[in-house]
């Protein structure tokens, strides 16, 4: 096989390769093969039509394009590793010549990957917002908020206020119409949570059991049932009940309810404070290591960033995130009902800020590769190992899911982060 690339562009070009009679004639054998079985030709069984038949019949050409199909991939492949190239998005493929008895020529656009020039990425210094302290408010405030969920809700004779729930009945229409959605019975209500929407909560406020009002909203321009966004409507609202919150004690008592392994208040403060503290740390640590990635990818320079792999990015990351939702049980037409969003808005918030994503991973390999990283066995093998606890899956599962490529990899990736954030100090 002959290979030849042509630069047409920056990052870009066309490769130029053959496939010779040793491949193309296997090719042309399994082609046969498969097609022969679909065949029928009078004076010979379905199945067992000679090859010289089959030429002198339909000509040996009729073969060529299910054959290219099966040796094109690994061909195209192996052009590819021939000229050292490192391809980043699928080629557009364009055959030559597919003379008989001679060599196929084919041709291939491809987008390359950019060249990283890369910049100082150790002994970084870097500045960070995230503060490791933690204050007496931040530990009062976590245990108000356990405080908050062991409250009950107690009726009340008074009008109701904002943070009381109210029990309703209601009936919405616009110009005396209802509609689809608009009627609810018993529905509990936190006024001020935002449940419903803007201007409804607000009107019941001050108002008491066994009141009706006549709420009177307009639905936001951006709401999601297009056939009601920017129209006035009316919900006739009765409170059946008017119910406030009643909190615990702060005292011993309510910490061990809160938590069965302390005794006393101030052990439960302890071990909050323990918990934040902990929580503040990895903060921190994740705040430093993105600030040195962030300067290291400022750092460096990179010719050209082709549009293929910011929009393959994209792709891969809306995927990786369905994914994930699927693994919960969440299908992706439920996860779109249930946001209220479409999978266009899933794709603008990928695509904002897809092409930092693409430069950072290309200045991470770059750093990777000046280095010299590389994966052991035994790394290889503990990294199998993590992803199966981590996911909870079986080792065997995770291993024929990852290639041994992949898994190097990410494991020289992780080493190349390794490298910025441990040699990095903050300001």
């Amino acid at each position: 096989m002959s290979t030849s690339f042509e630069n047409k562009a920056t990052n870009r070009g066309v490769i130029t390769f053959t496939i010779g009679q040793d491949k193309i004639q296997p090719a042309l054998d399994q082609a046969f093969n498969k097609v022969k079985k679909d065949i029928s030709v009078p004076g010979f069984r379905k199945g067992h039509l000679p090859r010289t038949v089959f030429n002198q019949k339909f000509g040996e050409e009729a073969l060529y394009e299910e054959a290219l199909n099966s040796i094109l991939p690994s061909a195209y492949e192996g052009a590819v590793a021939e000229l050292e190239l490192d391809v980043v998005a699928q080629p557009k493929i364009d055959v030559k010549s597919m003379e008989k008895g001679q060599d196929w020529e084919i041709t291939a656009e491809v987008v390359t990957k950019p060249e990283v020039k890369l910049g100082d990425y150790k002994n970084l210094k870097v500045s960070v917002e995230e503060s490791k302290e933690v204050t007496d408010a931040e530990v009062d405030e976590k245990i108000e908020r356990e405080r908050s969920n062991l409250a009950e809700l107690v009726l009340k004779e008074d009008a109701a206020v904002e943070g009381d729930t109210v029990v309703i009945d209601f009936v919405g229409s616009v110009d005396g119409v209802e509609f689809d959605g608009g009627k609810g019975d018993n529905f509990s209500l936190e006024l001020g949570s935002g449940q419903f929407i803007p201007g409804f909560e607000e009107q019941l406020v001050g108002k008491k059991a066994g009141e009706t009002v006549d709420v009177n909203v307009t639905f936001p321009e951006d709401y999601q049932a297009a056939d009601l966004a920017g129209k006035d409507a009316k919900f006739v609202t009765t409170i059946h009940e008017v119910k406030a919150k009643e909190v615990p004690e702060l005292d011993d008592e309510l910490a061990k309810d809160i938590d069965e392994e302390v005794e006393t208040l101030d052990e439960l403060k302890a071990k909050y404070r323990k918990e934040l503290e902990a929580a503040k740390e990895t903060a921190y640590d994740d705040a430093v290591e993105s600030a040195a990635i962030d300067l290291a990818v400022a750092n460096a320079e990179i010719v050209e960033l082709p549009e293929e792999m910011v929009h393959d990015e994209v792709h891969r990351a809306m995927q990786e995130f369905m994914g994930n939702m699927q693994r919960q049980g969440i299908s992706s037409e439920m996860y779109f009902q249930l946001t209220g969003t479409t999978e266009e808005d899933l794709h603008k918030q990928y695509e904002a800020d897809a092409d930092k994503r693409v430069k950072t991973n290309l200045v991470i390999e770059a750093i990777a590769k000046a280095e010299g990283f590389e994966a052991s066995d035994e790394e290889i093998e503990k990294e199998i190992t993590d992803l199966a606890a981590e996911y909870s899956m079986d080792v065997e599962q995770v291993r024929s899911l990852l290639s041994p490529d992949m898994l190097k990899h990410d494991i020289a990736m992780k080493k190349a982060v390794d490298t910025i954030t441990s040699t990095a100090s903050v300001k």
